[in-house]
């Protein structure tokens, strides 16, 4: 039976081996504008993985269009590094394009050496806080010309196509939408001059290229911007670009504003479809879906319901460059899947940081780091298999050394199957399954139930151990702590303990955090149930949304810092708080409890004393290092290695990476 997801599919006159696109995304790897080596491996890499389609960018069509981190497309200099990179995407079998856009008034001044971002109107951005300065007709005339001399610079850069981004609340969108164009000229006002501005964009990029050279654009499905634009009007306007020139639709979601999560693991996989699907509807070009579309699985599922001709896959190919070839192959069980925890991708580009992965210790270091075979192989014993051991072992089996691994307990994941546990973080326990799916593959022995010591060290004589026994919950000193309604958030998490109607969560870092919401979800309507109600009208939309959004268990989540989750990345931190808030969890910051009751506790705010009536206190202060071997290690004279919360307490993106370096130095 033929595979949909590999039959070839047309743009143009372009034909794709596969309907897989790899999407532009933001890598931070560019230097002055510049195409660098560490671009160049980026995409060669997931070329030769066997994407049929890799679009490249942002590029930039002017000076006040990005950064310097941005490729640049905005002057004739630039055109000998997008060669490069145009021949490193073909001579590894993939066909290239290059995206195109203007961020407006996303872009920051502090990118800008001060001067003002651009946009339609003067108004200002969540973003950014900053307003822009409005275009001068002239301004929106040369910025449309420079759009074209920029397309025309990746044609002769010798790419396959050329993407043209109008979405995402960039400047094209900021055009389209009355949020943010509120011009009175013939670029302003009604949906067809707001349309105006990216519709001569379009047309003057097909005047550059030529007719038989691909023009797609990127548009929103939907913007999730109250008083944004509707569907009705996105899809008239893609409409109207579908009867024009341009070739191919690829439809993402929201603005950067927005306050719909839109690729965090909370996002069902596939779970935009719908708009790629309501797009299509409307035209008779190739459309392409985009977001949470993680597996081949997905891929096909929305390709077989005729939502879309193509598949987005932006992140997936960071988690694991060597997707489409595995897809294709019958080898889908080794697929090493993107987690959505963005800790890696999006989080560092707020740290101004190049691209990463938790998942994938080599994407970003194309470059700097590879799995170098051994001069030696030795025999490893690695202690823990949460994923600093997992990875290490896989690593240092990679290079040659025979390598065993014991577990205490009776699974592997360690601390994963943790993050899983809250409402929408399921996709922790995925890396789980796919680590353990790559320690089969590689015939790396794996003994359970069983800790090690030095009997187990002396038995095994290894010449390496590589130790990661992980954290262990800390038990703060505080009067009462030990009573017996007073239970760990990790025993909550993995459902050893029953909690009462009223509970305090002690401790608002990511765990308390986590420990809330999953407490939350407990006793919320069903999806299923919900869906019966809501087709079947039996309740208002209110009384099915609070249905939805909480549970019947009253919590108070405390912390005694002045913010909670304060180390939740900023991709995700955003979309708990909402959470939180949505489910009616009370938030305390600044409140540090002084003793625990058998009423409850008593806790300190604003240097006042106040008690709250709980029946459960869940105990989320934090984590300690358990690294009780190093010393036994040593004494016995064995070199030894220590990654991830063994080393110092951290996130799973810090143990993956410690054990993928100690896997890489032994």
């Amino acid at each position: 039976m033929k595979d949909h997801l590999f039959e070839p599919v047309t743009i143009n006159q372009l034909t794709l081996d596969n309907r897989i696109c790899l999407p532009a995304m933001h890598l931070g790897m560019g230097e002055a504008y510049e195409v660098t080596d560490p671009i160049i491996d980026f995409y060669a890499v997931r070329a030769k993985g066997g994407a049929g389609l890799i679009c490249v960018g942002f590029a930039t069509v002017d000076e006040l269009s990005g950064n310097s981190q941005n490729i640049g497309a905005h002057d004739d200099r630039f055109i000998p590094g997008l060669t490069r990179l145009a021949s490193a995407i073909r001579d590894n079998g993939s066909k290239g394009a290059v995206q195109l856009n203007h961020a407006g008034r996303y872009n920051f001044s502090f990118f800008l050496e001060g001067r003002q971002p651009v946009a339609p109107s003067a108004v200002a951005s969540r973003l950014t806080k900053e307003v822009p300065r409005e275009m001068t007709a002239d301004e929106i005339h040369q910025t449309i010309e420079r759009f074209a001399r920029a397309a025309l610079r990746v044609k002769t850069a010798g790419f396959d196509a050329v993407e043209i981004l109008s979405g995402t609340g960039y400047l094209i969108s900021e055009f389209l939408s009355p949020l943010t164009n509120h011009r009175t000229d013939e670029y302003g006002g009604s949906l067809e001059n707001r349309m105006r501005f990216g519709c001569e964009v379009m047309d003057a990029v097909r005047g550059a290229v030529g007719e038989d050279f691909p023009l797609i654009v990127r548009m929103n499905g939907n913007d999730f911007m109250p008083g944004g634009n509707t569907r009705k009007e996105l899809k008239i306007y893609a409409r109207t670009l579908a009867r024009g020139p341009v070739d191919a639709l690829c439809i993402n979601v929201g603005w950067h504003e927005a306050r719909v999560p839109q690729i965090v693991s909370q996002v069902p996989r596939g779970a935009f479809s719908y708009l790629a699907a309501g797009i299509k509807e409307q035209v008779d070009i190739p459309v392409i879906a985009s977001h949470r579309i993680n597996d081949p699985a997905t891929a096909r599922e929305v390709l077989a319901k005729g939502h879309c001709d193509m598949v987005a896959m932006g992140r997936s190919l960071i988690a694991d460059p060597l997707l489409p070839r595995k897809a294709q192959q019958g080898r889908e069980h080794e697929i090493v899947h993107c987690i959505a925890c963005a800790q890696g991708c999006f989080d560092n580009l707020f740290k101004l940081k190049p691209v990463e992965c938790l998942c994938n210790p080599l994407a970003g270091h194309e470059t700097d780091r590879a799995v170098e075979p051994a001069l030696s192989p030795k025999k490893i014993l690695v202690a823990g298999a949460g994923p600093g051991g997992m990875m290490a072992a896989l690593t240092a089996r990679q290079r040659g050394h025979q390598v065993v691994m014991y577990e205490k307990t009776g699974r592997l994941g360690g601390q994963l199957h943790l993050a899983a546990a809250p409402p929408g973080r399921q996709e922790f326990a995925g890396l789980a399954r796919d680590l353990k799916a790559q320690l089969a593959k590689e015939k790396i022995p794996v003994v359970l139930n069983t800790g090690v010591d030095q009997e187990i060290i002396q038995k095994e004589n290894p010449d390496v151990v590589i130790l990661a026994t992980g954290a262990r919950p800390v038990k703060p000193s505080i009067p009462g702590i030990d009573l017996p309604h007073v239970v760990q958030a990790w025993d909550v998490l993995e459902n050893k303990v029953i909690t009462g109607r009223q509970v305090a969560v002690v401790g608002g870092n990511a765990v308390g955090v986590e420990t809330a919401l999953f407490l939350a979800e407990q006793g919320s309507m069903p999806a299923d149930v919900l869906k019966f109600l809501l087709v079947n009208q039996a309740e208002d939309s209110d009384t099915l949304f609070k249905m939805a959004a909480a549970g019947n268990t009253k919590i108070t989540l405390m912390e005694m810092m002045d913010h909670i989750g304060k180390d939740i990345g900023k991709s995700t931190r955003w979309g708990m708080m909402q959470d939180l808030g949505r489910a009616g969890i009370d938030m305390l910051a600044s409140a540090k409890v002084i003793r625990i009751t058998p009423a409850g506790l008593v806790f300190e705010k604003e240097g006042t004393a106040r008690e709250l009536a709980v029946d459960t206190v869940v105990v989320a202060a934090g984590s300690v290092s358990h690294n009780l071997l190093e010393s036994v290690v040593r004494q016995m004279g064995i070199a030894c290695e220590v990654v991830g919360d063994a080393a110092r307490v951290g996130t799973a993106f810090d143990a993956v990476h410690q054990g993928f370096a100690a896997g890489s130095r032994v």
